[in-house]
């Protein structure tokens, strides 16, 4: 929907900030709606729970394309950011469930890449169709193919036997353990870093280098978060070492958005931070999930889950500011100094809070931890 904002925003005669909310509300929703319904669904078949979130998102979609106001738009937002919040978690936790243990960061990759191949043809795709067909034209697009998806879980996605629910001490204990606690909250940072300047793009290329045609700077961005998705699993697996490779994803997402309005008069130089940027904000999540599942070997899904509410809220969270400050009166153009110094302070917990409470456990492929008897048997249960 970033892509699309200016055509939406006319359609319905609102501002671009007023329209930029129905991402706000999307990725809100969908945090929210994460871990409330891994806790809610637990126990129940992959297949079933994947099918009900893609009909969920599906119709939410529909409802967009035949919203005639900006409220009954932001209604429909909400109801697709609970089918992809539902979704998308789900899917990562049943895709490393399938592959095991040794696969686990190349299974991890996969379902990234789908969800940035998914980014990188449907935006420009979606913003060059809605200039022939309108927006609406391309949200029945999205609707068809999210009830394809739909058919196509029911038919080739194998029936696997679902983990017992976790009781409710079991739950809070994983919501409260500082370890996930840590990691979630640099996810959280990386999301209003990284997705909610991707909200702004369209104004902070315009006012940067007076740009009103970005669709090449949208297949840039997401060609960048292709190659990312696709390659840090591999990364992961080889080395062995995640927290290292969050690091060194944090700190690219710092560098790219400080060298963005510099580069953005020159479209050749452009490409470059773009192209990082996409590439470190999409894998950030694969290295950061293969340390929530290795912490929780148990309960996988939920932990899983969470991370994916704490992208998606900070993703809502940096929508709703980016259109605070822009209506505020602040530069387009400023904006990637902004996310910079978060992402920046994302690296410096990182590499404080999470390193000292990945010290006290071990896990699969954390150079971090360190063994200790309650650890142990933990530990074990990871490399089963």
């Amino acid at each position: 929907m970033a892509g699309l904002l200016p055509d939406v925003a006319g359609d319905l005669n609102v501002t671009e900030s007023s329209a930029g909310q129905m991402v706000t509300v999307f990725t809100l929703c969908y945090a929210l709606a994460a871990p409330f319904f891994a806790t809610a669904l637990a126990g129940r078949p992959a297949k079933v729970v994947l099918a009900v979130a893609l009909a969920v998102f599906t119709l939410g979609n529909a409802l967009t394309a035949l919203a005639p106001a900006l409220p009954v738009l932001l209604l429909a937002r909400a109801l697709a950011g609970i089918g992809a919040g539902v979704y998308s978690p789900m899917a990562a936790a049943t895709a490393a469930g399938l592959a095991g243990p040794e696969r686990r960061g190349r299974s991890l990759a996969l379902v990234m890449g789908g969800m940035s191949i998914g980014t990188v043809v449907g935006v420009p795709i979606g913003v060059l169709l809605a200039e022939q067909v309108g927006w609406r034209g391309t949200l029945w697009l999205i609707t068809g193919l999210g009830a394809l998806a739909l058919a196509g879980i029911a038919a080739l996605l194998p029936r696997t036997e679902a983990a017992p629910p976790p009781p409710l001490r079991e739950r809070a204990r994983i919501l409260t353990d500082g370890r996930v606690a840590g990691i979630a909250f640099v996810s959280l940072l990386g999301g209003v870093a990284s997705l909610g300047l991707y909200t702004y793009l369209a104004p902070v290329l315009e006012d940067a280098a007076h740009l009103d045609q970005n669709v090449w700077a949208l297949w840039a961005w997401g060609a960048g978060g292709v190659l990312g998705s696709l390659l840090v699993g591999p990364l992961v697996d080889r080395t062995k070492r995640p927290f290292t490779v969050v690091g060194a994803v944090l700190l690219l997402v710092v560098l790219a958005h400080l060298a963005l309005p510099t580069a953005a008069p020159a479209a050749w130089a452009l490409v470059v931070p773009l192209v990082v940027w996409g590439a470190a904000g999409w894998a950030l999540q694969v290295p950061q999930q293969h340390q929530l599942i290795a912490a929780q070997p148990r309960h996988s899904a939920v932990a899983v889950s969470l991370n994916s509410s704490a992208v998606y809220l900070g993703s809502a969270i940096g929508s709703a500011l980016g259109g605070m400050v822009l209506a505020a009166g602040l530069r387009p153009a400023s904006l990637p100094y902004c996310t910079a110094a978060l992402a920046a302070l994302g690296l410096v917990l990182h590499l404080t809070v999470v390193r000292r409470f990945s010290r006290r456990t071990v896990d699969d492929g954390d150079e971090t931890g360190v063994t200790t008897p309650a650890a142990a048997p933990r530990a074990s249960a990871a490399r089963r």
